[in-house]
This record gives structure tokens, sequence and C-alpha cells, in this order.
């Protein structure tokens, strides 16, 4: 019989960023029950601490910030002190927040937020961590999305930043090849989680805070995307079958170095590699029924 999952590694700890709700918690428990040691990076006390009441005894919450320089040392300093010259089995970049509006209107400071936590962010906390991850002969796996290989209207800065990360992470896959570390990106369609509510939430603030006469040219349009969006959310999947792939990509002996996770994230990368431009554009606007020139 065929032995799927890789040799026993260095090390059984992971780190896993953005783990206080929605795919990040999913990916927490998900491994705690496989027999991992969890460190579950979060922002609040609270949300350790509730997390910590669904896992077993061996899942640690640690204060993590990804985009305060002091918070990511003092984490890696935790961890570092807990595992030893074991390092860490892997290292699962999950943080992320998403941004949502007209590229005309959306303010500079927000473009730069999102980059700040779903790029910088997860770039700042690779570079800490990688002397653990090398130590423990371990894996990095990244949390990018569907919208990093097909944009839609409206999510220009989130499909940005997860398109950023399909560079980084196929760059990191060869720069870290001398020691055998694999790098693996995740790439899901729409997954039930808690960014729906908040993107739609920062997303009516904007809205009101627009003029009146910027707001009318894109109202029909934005209206549009923000239906088709609630649509998704409400038949997405569940954030188990995230931390499924993740599963996966830390345990195999051969993991992929994409996953798609979801039927909509697989028909949406087909057509848009199978697809001419122009075409998929039309498609789109068809689908979601946006405004065009008569």
């Amino acid at each position: 019989m065929l032995n799927w999952w890789s040799p026993a590694p260095q090390s059984d700890s992971v780190v896993i960023t953005g783990a206080s709700t929605g795919i990040g918690a999913a990916c927490a428990l998900a491994l705690d029950k496989l027999g991992y040691r969890v460190f579950a990076g979060v922002r609040q006390a609270a949300d350790g601490e509730r997390l910590q009441q669904q896992a077993g005894p061996r899942l640690m919450p640690i204060r993590l910030d990804v985009t305060d320089p002091a918070s990511i040392s003092a984490a890696s300093h935790t961890v570092a002190a807990m595992v030893g010259d074991r390092g860490l089995v892997g290292l699962v970049n999950n943080a992320g927040i998403g941004v949502a509006g007209p590229i005309e209107l959306l303010p500079l400071a927000a473009w730069r937020r999102q980059f700040e936590v779903n790029v910088f962010g997860l770039i700042a906390v690779t570079q800490t961590f990688l002397p653990l991850i090398r130590a423990g002969r371990g894996r990095i796996i990244n949390m990018g999305s569907i919208a990093g290989r097909a944009s839609m209207p409206f999510m220009a800065p989130y499909a940005a930043s997860k398109h950023a990360l399909e560079a980084i992470t196929d760059a990191l896959r060869l720069e870290l090849q001398p020691w055998g570390i694999r790098v693996a990106l995740i790439a899901p369609g729409a997954i039930a989680t808690p960014i729906w509510g908040k993107t739609r939430r920062e997303v009516d603030a904007w809205d009101a805070a627009w003029s009146q006469d910027l707001k009318g040219m894109y109202q029909q349009g934005f209206t549009r995307v923000k239906e088709a969006a609630t649509a998704a959310g409400e038949q997405a999947q569940p954030a188990s079958v995230v931390a499924t792939a993740v599963a996966h990509a830390l345990r195999a002996r051969w993991p992929k170095t994409r996953y798609l996770v979801g039927s909509d994230a697989a028909i949406r990368a087909y057509l848009a590699l199978l697809l001419p431009d122009r075409l998929n554009d039309w498609l789109i606007t068809r689908i979601i029924d946006l405004p065009t020139r008569r």
C-alpha cells in the first residue's frame, strides 16, 4: 500500500494566523483533532478562550496581530520557547480582510489597509517564523482565494491582494527548495465565514460617506455585485472544506502547489484560463446583470 503521507517531521507544532473565527478557527480545530500542537493566532483574548473551549488541551492561543511588528516578534518568541530545537512543522498564513468598492471611490487608506493585512502582514509573519520552519523541516501554507485568479468588479483591493499571494507563493516555493520546505496556496471559492458580514458593513459605511453624484455613477452595478455576493454567501460551503485542504497540504508526501476549494472556484479558474478576456467580461456582465453602455 502506498504511503500518501510524508515521513514523520521534526516537529508536530503549527502556527495559524487569523484563527479567531472562520477558516482560521476551522483549521485550528481540525489540526488539533489530528494531533498537532496548534498555536492559534488571535487578536483578542476572548477569541482565544472561545477557541480553547472547543479544542483539546494542546491548543494554545497566542496574541498575534499581523500588522504589528512587536506583536509578531512577541508571538515568535513565545512559540520558540515552547518548541525549542524541534521548530515548526507548519505555518498557515490565514489572516485576511476584504475591502470592496469602486476603484475610483475607495480612499488610498483602504487600499493600504487591505495590503497591510493580506500581503505585508503575511510577509512579516513568514520572515519571522521561517527559522522555526527550517528547524522543523516544516511547510508554509498561504490562504489565497479564487479572486486572486479571477477578479470581480468592485472587489479589486481584495483580488489584488490575493493575486499578490500567487506571486509570493510561487517565488517562495522556489527560494525554499534548498531546505526541502514545501509551500502551497489554498484558493477557496465562497466559504461561509464572518468576512462576508464584515465586508458588507464596511461597504455600507463607505457608501454612506460617498457623495451622491459619485455614488450615483456606480450605484446600479455596485448594488448588483452586493446582491450576487449575498447570494454566494448564502450558498457558501463550510470552512471545514478548507481545513481539509490545509491538512492535506501539511501532511501529504506530495502536496499540491495549489488547492482549488469548491466547485465555484474550479469553474471560475477554468473559465478565466480558457475564455478570452472579452468573452469572460461578457459572461460576468450577463450573470450579475451589470450595466453596460447602450
